[in-house]
């Protein structure tokens, strides 16, 4: 007789109920798998009969077919293992039917019968519950990381036994954890960068307050060691805690990528992903036959940095142009294409020429017009049309390099004018779906970047003067509406308009002369 185990798969960061069916035939022993099965999925039928054995339950001398159905969904990873032995330790009266009706089950099981972690199981959970599951068997390392869903059972097991033994006469504890609780427990962090440690560069320390204030890109250009990438360190210090919703959609990238610890079930700081230029175009926006995370997601709702911009190969550079400005990436494939999100904030720092010091007044530029022109090809116009802060980060004179007395604001200082302004732009966008101005869409501009008569004056004159692009205009009032947030202002003001102006498309060619 047939029976069915419910259990799950995951494609891209949605989770899908899959029913493992089981069928026992009078014929030479043997186990087949189909319901396009990868390679990982194949494998099992040796991990399962050696678990089963080792457990001290008998495996069948017959043929055992086992169906994963839906038949054309692609079935891929170790989740299986477990759901596939719960199907034969029916056959073999072990358990039954009626036992098993309420639970799914996820696991990868050892030759010894021990249950091992897989990834996925915080999507995995919530797929099952949204099917209307209510009890899931996860592998004991990956059952608070399963619990962190409201409203499903989770238990951990260690072992087949221990599985079997739930449905006889031993329960497995329940597994519980508060997942808003355990945010709060997590918002002091301390970091190893403070901008107080960072001499000047007041102009560069605004304009990162304000990309971290609105999740805005930025781009950081001078000479070598004025401070570009010390600053870039010092930015998750500025930060924002994350708000439970983010955490979640963290927890749910890095619990498929392979990357989350059985002791943090949660992530609880937004990711600072430093890429170096020898990085290929797959490893930043993911890939792979079964495409996976790339940098650009697993930065979301955080930091993707670039240092030495440029030396980034131009089509690498260009790929970031698209999930720049949807905050995701769609990665096709011949059977299927999944989508992840990619809602991060660009960090770059660059040298304004190759030998670094054009534009420096110390140091005299030896590079010629076609190098510094080759040089700063690398950055495409629609690359940096969607870079809302530009800034020039200048040589430290001696006399801030020599002033050790100087008190400088620390992150802790600039993070606080930060929040204030991040809980402005979630109050006002709580029904809009969006948590950061850097989102904004040109329908919600209209709503909430309004510009008074003169202020429409003032970006007339901007328009023609900077030749502003549709999406460079969108980007100034954006970011004129972040400027404004931190001024603790319901509206824009010409004040606002000119600062985000200062922040303008600079040209890079005349950058010194």
């Amino acid at each position: 007789m047939v029976n069915r185990v419910k259990t799950g798969t995951v494609i891209g960061l949605g989770a899908y109920e899959v029913w493992a069916e089981t069928d026992v035939i009078n014929s030479l022993p043997s186990m087949s798998i189909v319901g396009l099965p990868d390679a990982a999925v194949n494998e099992a039928r040796d991990r399962v009969k050696s678990a089963i054995k080792n457990s001290g339950y008998t495996f069948p001398s017959r043929k055992i077919v086992i169906n994963l159905a839906p038949a054309d969904l692609k079935k891929n990873g170790t989740v299986f293992d477990l759901p596939i032995a719960i199907g034969i330790l029916i056959e073999e009266e072990v358990l039954t039917q009626e036992q098993v009706e309420e639970y799914a089950f996820i696991g990868e099981l050892a030759l010894d019968g021990l249950i091992r972690p897989i990834s996925g199981a915080l999507p995995l959970a919530l797929g099952l519950k949204e099917q209307g599951i209510k009890n899931i068997i996860v592998p004991k390392e990956n059952a608070k990381e399963a619990a962190l869903i409201e409203g499903i059972n989770i238990f951990g097991a260690e072992h087949l036994t221990d599985v079997v033994n739930h449905f006889t006469n031993d329960k497995i504890p329940q597994t519980k954890i508060n997942a808003r609780e355990y945010l709060e427990q997590k918002v002091e962090q301390s970091y190893d960068f403070d901008f107080k440690d960072v001499k000047g560069q007041h102009k560069a320390k605004k304009a990162l307050e304000i990309a971290a204030a609105g999740a805005h890109n930025i781009l950081m250009v001078g000479s070598p060691g004025s401070g570009k990438t010390l600053m870039a360190k010092c930015f998750p210090s500025i930060l924002p805690p994350l708000e439970l919703e983010e955490a979640l959609e963290l927890t749910k990238i890095y619990s498929i990528s392979g990357m989350l610890s059985p002791d943090e079930p949660l992530v609880t700081q937004r990711p600072f992903r430093a890429v170096h230029h020898t990085a290929s175009a797959n490893g930043i926006i993911g890939g792979g036959t079964n495409p996976k995370p790339g940098e650009i997601t697993l930065a979301h709702r955080g930091v993707l940095f670039l240092d030495e911009m440029v030396e980034f190969p131009r089509n690498v550079l260009e790929v970031l142009r698209q999930p720049l400005e949807d905050g995701e990436i769609v990665i096709s494939r011949a059977q299927h294409s999944v989508k992840y999100p990619a809602e991060f904030t660009l960090l770059g720092a660059m040298n304004p020429c190759p030998c670094g010091y054009l534009g420096d007044k110390q140091k005299q530029c030896s590079c010629s017009d076609f190098q510094i022109t080759r040089y700063l090809s690398r950055l495409s116009g629609p690359l940096l049309d969607r870079i809302d802060l530009q800034i020039d980060v200048p040589r430290l004179t001696s006399e801030e390099l020599l002033n050790y007395n100087s008190q400088e604001e620390s992150s802790e200082q600039i993070r606080n004018r930060v929040v204030k302004a991040r809980k402005i732009q979630l109050e006002r966008y709580k029904n809009e779906g969006i948590l950061t101005n850097s989102e904004l869409t040109s329908k919600l501009i209209k709503k909430y970047c309004q510009i008074d008569e003169k202020s429409q004056e003032l970006m007339k004159m901007a328009i023609v003067k900077y030749q502003l692009s549709g999406r460079r205009y969108d980007r100034i009032l954006k970011l004129a509406r972040t400027i404004a947030d931190l001024d603790e202002s319901e509206s824009i003001t010409q004040i606002h308009l000119t600062q985000a102006l200062q922040y303008r498309m600079f040209n890079l060619e005349e950058y010194g002369k």
